[in-house]
């Protein structure tokens, strides 16, 4: 189907909302690679491949009704974007090794980075996907065939900018080891501030402006764990030098902030945590439509 466009519709991003055409689902643009492929049939059980683009598809429409973002239309909710950062390892080591270890992936859509780290090792019940729509949630068990009585994964709703779901509060210090919790049990994050051990926060920064951005990141920081090798970590719209951008992907009005390397490094080192307390990594690559991106981690010492 190509991609005629609804005239009327008002899309939300972030800090924006934009009135302007909006395009139809689009057919041609579902294209998985062999290890998505791979993945996904492993997941939901499908073995052909037009019966699983059949069933990704419903989903996809179902969502698109929810919320018509961009990543919904281009198929980016499909893509296995944590395990291609290069501390993705590291955090299936924590998983693997230290007691209690729990995993956020936060702003998730359908939480599809959570149940790839899940099926590499990380144990499902100390993984949380979060993200602000419940119905996103709820369309990742139709998406993986899955119910909450199968999956053990904690889904939890909720808006980082409200403080009874998420409140500021500064860096742990506390390097003790974590006690156990019943992800199940909870309504907030606010119970885990210093009890997590990696955060997953891919296309999810650049959906708002360099204020809230800083708010984000403080609020982040103050969930991670003060172990050393805790790990925040992401990927989002980026530039050489930190400022406005077009963001093609959502249409040709549609501007956002983006920092650059060097601002996001002072940013997580020195404004968020005490300088030196943690590496930064972070580096710009060039994708598809010319468009860069920043790939980042924050690592506890």
């Amino acid at each position: 189907m190509e991609g005629t466009t609804h005239v009327d519709s008002t899309v939300p991003l972030g800090d924006t909302c934009r009135t302007a055409p909006r395009p139809t689902l689009d057919t041609s643009l579902y294209n998985l690679s062999s290890k998505q492929a791979e993945f996904f049939k492993a997941q939901t059980g499908i073995d052909g491949d037009e019966d699983l683009k059949k069933h990704i598809l419903e989903v996809q429409a179902k969502a698109y009704k929810v919320a018509p973002y961009p990543c919904i239309h281009a198929f980016f909710f499909l893509r296995l974007n944590l395990s291609d950062l290069s501390v993705y390892e590291q955090i299936l080591e924590l998983g693997r090794k230290r007691p209690n270890a729990v995993l956020l992936d936060i702003g998730c859509c359908f939480g599809t980075d959570a149940r790839k780290a899940a099926a590499d090792g990380f144990p499902a019940k100390n993984i949380i996907a979060s993200d602000v729509l419940n119905e996103f949630l709820q369309l990742s068990h139709e998406l993986f065939k899955t119910t909450p009585a199968s999956y053990p994964g904690c889904h939890l709703p909720g808006d980082v900018f409200d403080p009874a779901f998420l409140s500021v509060v500064g860096p742990s210090n506390d390097t003790s080891p974590t006690p156990a919790i019943d992800l199940s049990s909870l309504k907030s994050l606010n119970p885990l501030h210093g009890r997590i051990s990696a955060i997953n926060a891919i296309s999810f920064f650049h959906l708002f402006n360099e204020e809230k951005q800083l708010h984000v990141a403080r609020a982040l920081a103050g969930l991670l764990s003060a172990q050393p090798g805790s790990i925040i970590c992401g990927q989002q719209v980026g530039a050489v030098e930190k400022g406005m951008v077009n963001n093609s992907v959502a249409g040709p009005d549609h501007w956002l902030f983006a920092h650059s390397p060097q601002s996001w490094t002072s940013l997580w080192d020195g404004k968020v945590f005490k300088k030196g307390s943690v590496k930064v990594e972070a580096e710009l690559v060039e994708v598809a439509s010319r468009r860069v991106m920043i790939k980042w981690s924050v690592v506890r010492l």
